[in-house]
Formats: structure tokens, C-alpha cells, sequence
């Protein structure tokens, strides 16, 4: 049972349009210390908004944590952490790519949170990367992707999840020094009305915290269930319940990203669309920009946003982060911004329709399916059964 804690203060920002200038403003009111964690940094206009704030942080004294995913960062320009470094940023990369071979089981072991706390008494948890989601050639922007600014009592589980990974990560690379001994410390106090909870993915306490909250919340849904995924090719154990609530009379919608940014996962989550259509889900396509968002609504009163897919390389290998929130009002705003999105950016998939796509389709997509169910056993070994 997902433990929830009270007395949060809760807003819901949608694209980097809102969630970059909360940051920022965030950042330059710092006092005493910054954690930033990010799987993707650009060097671009976001990127840049927010190198800056971080300077400027930095240079009046505070102490500024950057940690940075080593695959989804790859490509930034290390002149740019070089001045970042200079002006007193520190900067880490989780599991940094080096030359050689490395086993997909390593290789797809990432950091893929996105999370912000700053002065332990605000953070930021979503799904939105460093990069700038209004300059994505080919799609209306901005990409279509969501965070929580949270204040209050929530903040004593984030602090210290952010704090101790950052220190794993320092440990574990020689040369990186110490951690701080000393800096703020979070506070009981209530800022507000809103009940919500911090779960992680790890690789060792924490492995199916996230799934476990989606499948208690769906075993317990009596209406409707309303789940944006961009890459969603969940396991059995996922598709049975998604399957068994449409069965009880439970409304099961899936927004679901319908514009081609991988290949493969594109053409394997298709391959399991006909069993759900069957089972009386109704799955739609957003079209629009690039679905980039991870949460769900349930009963119209639970709801969870973050950065966990729902797929293999989210459930069971990389660290991610999501905040589930049980209150009735930030469910109805998260659901009114879904039904918007639906309305002005998605189609359909119907049933009788796909029956009928051609065959050299349905090859793609089972070749696809057979081949991700395989990149899967080979990354995650033993932990790859819920997803056969």
C-alpha cells in the first residue's frame, strides 16, 4: 500500500514553457544548496536558462549539485560543464560512457529522473528533461510533457533521495572528493492541503515501487482509468489488469504517442494493441508534438506523474522517480490538461480498423515485438519474466 503523506502544497506545470521559469525562479532564490538531476541536458536555449541559474547560484555561494545521466547526456559540449564547473557548479555523471564494450545489462542501467530540490523546501519531480521542447523540428510545439512543484512535508523524502544518490554517486568515482557534511535540512511543516507520495526505482530496495502503486491503483479502479505513456510496452502481469478493470465495467483509456521517435519500441507496443482493443481498452494516438509525458489518472482522484515509462527499460532497469498524489482537485486539473491534449492533438485507434492493417504491417510489428522481448531478457536476466 502506497504510504501518502499530508499537508503538501502541489502545482501542476505543463511543458518546459512553465516548469523552466518555476526552476529558475527556484534557483535564483536559493540560499544554501541545489540538487539538479537530469537524464538529458542540451546546450540549447533551455539548457542555457538554466546553466545560468545554476551559476548564478553558485557564484553568491550556494552549493550546486548537478548530476547529469552519462548516455542521455552524452552529447553535451564539455566546454559547457567546463564553465559551469569554473563558476562553482558541481557536476557528476552517472555511469559515464567510456570507450570499449559494455554489456546492454550496464548499458541500459541509467539515471533517468528528473528532479530538482533546492533549499530542502522545493522540488520539482516530473518527466521533463533540460532541452529546449520548443524547438523540435517536424511537431507543433511545445513536446507535451508534465512536473509537480511540491513545498511541504513530502520534501523530507526527496531531499534525502536526491542527497543519497548523489553521494553513491561521488563515492563510487575516484577523485570526486567527499559529500557535504552540513547544509538545510527539510521541515515537517505543512504548506498545504494536498496528500502525495515520493516513490523511486532502484536496483535494490525500490525495484517495483512504481509498477506496485499503478497496479494497487488500478485493482482498486470502479470507473475510469486515463494513462498518457510515451513508450508503453508493459509486461503480462500490466496488460491483465489494464484488462480485467475494462472487464469489471471500469472505463480504460491509454494516450499513447503516435509520432515515430523510436523505431522499434514504436512498432513493438503496436503489436500488443489488438489484445487490449479485444479487452474493450480504448487506446489514442496524440499526433500533435512528441508525447513525452508518464502519468495516469484513476476515479478521477489518484494520479501519479514522473518519469517512469511504461516499459522494460523504466520497470526494470533504470533509477526513476514519480510522485503519486491522491486529492481531487490536482487529479481534475492533470485529467482536464489530458482532455485537452485528447481533443486538439489525438486519433483514435478503433478496433475493426486494425484488424484490418496489411500484412507487411503486422510483420513489422510482431519482428519488432520478438526483437524488444529479446533486448529485454538479454538486459535484465532473470527480472524479464512480466514482460514475455
Amino acid at each position: 500500500m502506497t504510504e501518502l503523506v499530508d499537508g503538501n502544497r502541489l502545482s501542476l506545470l505543463e511543458s518546459g514553457r512553465a516548469y523552466f521559469p518555476a526552476l529558475e525562479q527556484a534557483c535564483d532564490a536559493a540560499e544554501r544548496e541545489i540538487h539538479v538531476e537530469t537524464y538529458i541536458y542540451e546546450d540549447d536555449a533551455a539548457g542555457q536558462r538554466i546553466g545560468e541559474a545554476l551559476w548564478r547560484a553558485a557564484r553568491r555561494g550556494v552549493a550546486v549539485h548537478l548530476l547529469l545521466d552519462g548516455f542521455g547526456s552524452k552529447r553535451l559540449d564539455r566546454g559547457f560543464v567546463a564553465a559551469l564547473e569554473a563558476g562553482g557548479v558541481k557536476v557528476l555523471v552517472y555511469r559515464p560512457e567510456i570507450a570499449g564494450w559494455r554489456s546492454p545489462r550496464q548499458r541500459l542501467r541509467r539515471m533517468h529522473r528528473k528532479l530538482a530540490v533546492i533549499d530542502a523546501r522545493v522540488a520539482f519531480v516530473g518527466g521533463i528533461n533540460v532541452i529546449d521542447d520548443m524547438h523540435t523540428p517536424g511537431h507543433t510545439p511545445p513536446r507535451f510533457d508534465y512536473a509537480v512543484r511540491i513545498e511541504g512535508p513530502l520534501l523530507e523524502h526527496i531531499h534525502a533521495a536526491a542527497k543519497r544518490l548523489w553521494t553513491i554517486v561521488l563515492l563510487t568515482q575516484f577523485g570526486g572528493g567527499w559529500p557535504d557534511a552540513d547544509g538545510p535540512r527539510p521541515t515537517a511543516a505543512v504548506c498545504g492541503r494536498q496528500r502525495a507520495s515520493f516513490l523511486i526505482r532502484d536496483n535494490l530496495w525500490h525495484r517495483n515501487d512504481i509498477e506496485e502503486a499503478y497496479l494497487e491503483a488500478i485493482g482498486r479502479a470502479r470507473s475510469e482509468i486515463l494513462i498518457a505513456s510515451s513508450y508503453f510496452f508493459p509486461g503480462v502481469g500490466f496488460r491483465h489488469a489494464l484488462a480485467d478493470a475494462a472487464a469489471r465495467g471500469v472505463k480504460v483509456i491509454l494516450l499513447l504517442q503516435g509520432r515515430v521517435e523510436y523505431r522499434l519500441l514504436h512498432h513493438a507496443s503496436r503489436a500488443l494493441y489488438g489484445s487490449l482493443l479485444e479487452a474493450g481498452v480504448r487506446i489514442l494516438e496524440y499526433h500533435r508534438s512528441f508525447l513525452h509525458a508518464k502519468v495516469a489518472v484513476i476515479d478521477r482522484t489518484w494520479c501519479t506523474i514522473g518519469s517512469s515509462n511504461i516499459d522494460p527499460f523504466s520497470l526494470l532497469l533504470a533509477r526513476e522517480a514519480n510522485i503519486v498524489v491522491d486529492d481531487v482537485e490536482f487529479a481534475g486539473q492533470l485529467r482536464g490538461s489530458l482532455e485537452l491534449a485528447i481533443d486538439g492533438g489525438a486519433r483514435e485507434v478503433r478496433a475493426e480498423s486494425w484488424r484490418r492493417r496489411p500484412l507487411p504491417t503486422r510483420l513489422a510489428h510482431w519482428a519488432c515485438y520478438g526483437f524488444a522481448r529479446f533486448l529485454t531478457g538479454v538486459s535484465a536476466y532473470g527480472q524479464a519474466g512480466e514482460f514475455a
